[in-house]
């Protein structure tokens, strides 16, 4: 399981990635309309839980398969939900991305736990899963916060978390580089 992460360490960094360029949407486009935040959050959640759940089915996560479906299925009703009620009040809104980001959260410093003795680095999964939390909780005591605050909010968050994502995904692939038990077996006849 664990040369899986190794060996897909990519699949971490491009979670990283979209995360930022999510982020860098939300902070530079603050006249965005609520149903354009609607269908951004959607499609960034939707895809987050593919992810999730092509991990856990492919074993490349890294984690309980079982923790990464569940956060999968929870990313893949989060974005359904925005698209299928794209007329969604802020408030509605606040409490789906908050309950979104403290279940993930939870997986994510779960997985961390698990890792501890496995790989270096899984403090930066625990910082994820930990950011994620204290942002729901944020977002679920100032549900009325004005929209370009929470707008902010997310886009920090997200590019935290995208960064985060990204110096663990290298410091996977460079944990793949140096385990050569890690890497395929080539077989020769």
């Amino acid at each position: 399981m664990n040369g899986d992460l190794a060996r897909n360490w990519w699949l971490v960094v491009l979670r990283g990635v979209l995360s930022i360029l999510f982020g860098l949407i939300a902070f530079f486009m603050p006249g965005i309309t609520l149903a354009a935040l609607v269908v951004v959050f959607g499609a960034w959640a939707f895809v987050d839980g593919i992810f999730a759940i092509v991990s856990a089915v492919s074993g490349q996560g890294g984690r309980p398969w079982w923790g990464l479906v569940l956060r999968g299925f929870a990313g893949i009703v989060a974005g359904v939900l925005a698209f299928l009620w794209p007329g969604i009040t802020a408030i509605v809104l606040l409490f789906v991305i908050a309950a979104w980001a403290i279940v993930g959260g939870v997986f994510e410093i779960v997985a961390a736990i698990r890792l501890r003795k496995q790989i270096e680095g899984e403090w930066l999964l625990g910082i994820a899963g930990a950011l994620s939390v204290l942002f729901g909780i944020l977002l679920l005591l100032n549900p009325g916060a004005g929209a370009l605050a929470v707008l902010w909010m997310i886009g920090a968050y997200a590019i935290v978390f995208g960064i985060i994502n990204i110096v663990l995904g290298f410091r996977l692939r460079n944990l793949h580089g140096r385990a050569p038990h890690l890497r395929p077996a080539h077989h020769t006849i």
